[in-house]
């Protein structure tokens, strides 16, 4: 009877030898390339990151670019401008229209205080209040500032003792509180219009 024992060929058992380790150390190769190459969704949340980091510092570029632009073309009404004579404003609204002439009817709302008290104040009156730029009839510190008002500002004018009630001050009145010697009296003052000298308007309202 024929045997039944196998005989193995030794060049082919070495032979599958090495094509089942070839494989093995492929498949090990993929495996580690695989385990540490990112995965697709790890990469586009990466990229998006990425993008969303770009960006914030776009943002905050433009935004240092903003303040420093700002900065340096921020106008010079801002600042408080001080008058030879002492008195000084700031300008917390730049109008665009013209400036009174010497002569001109003009038409002013205000607001005067010294410290807390009010003093006076016109802002919610129905009329303006018309003077004629240059006649004297305001306080000098008043005087002084509303030639250099264009129609549609709006000044906070500060006006030392000498140029407002002086030493002596001013008494109380009807509807009017006492203001003490060598206060320092603070004014909103806007200029709300410029009539000119209409002959109808001085008729209604007088010729301050």
């Amino acid at each position: 009877l024929p045997s039944l024992t196998t005989t193995t060929n030794p060049r082919s058992a070495k032979s599958l030898k090495m094509r089942t380790s070839f494989a093995l150390i492929t498949a090990l190769s993929v495996s580690s390339c695989s385990a540490f190459a990112p995965s697709a969704a790890f990469s586009r949340q990466t990229s998006s990151l990425e993008m969303q980091a770009s960006r914030a510092d776009f943002l905050k570029q433009s935004l240092a670019s903003a303040a420093v632009l700002t900065f340096f073309n921020a106008p010079a009404f801002a600042d408080d401008i001080k008058l030879p004579s002492g008195v000084s404003y700031v300008v917390s609204t730049a109008g665009d229209g013209p400036k009174p002439d010497i002569g001109e009817l003009a038409a002013i709302r205000f607001k005067a205080t010294y410290g807390t008290m009010v003093i006076d104040d016109i802002f919610g009156t129905p009329e303006p209040y018309y003077t004629r730029v240059g006649s004297g009839g305001l306080l000098k510190g008043i005087e002084e500032v509303i030639p250099l008002m264009r129609v549609g500002d709006r000044f906070v004018v500060t006006i030392p003792s000498d140029l407002a009630f002086g030493k002596k001050g001013r008494p109380a009145s009807a509807g009017k509180p006492r203001i003490p010697g060598d206060a320092t009296i603070v004014y909103e003052v806007e200029m709300v219009g410029l009539p000119g000298k209409e002959p109808e308007l001085i008729e209604l309202i007088g010729d301050v």
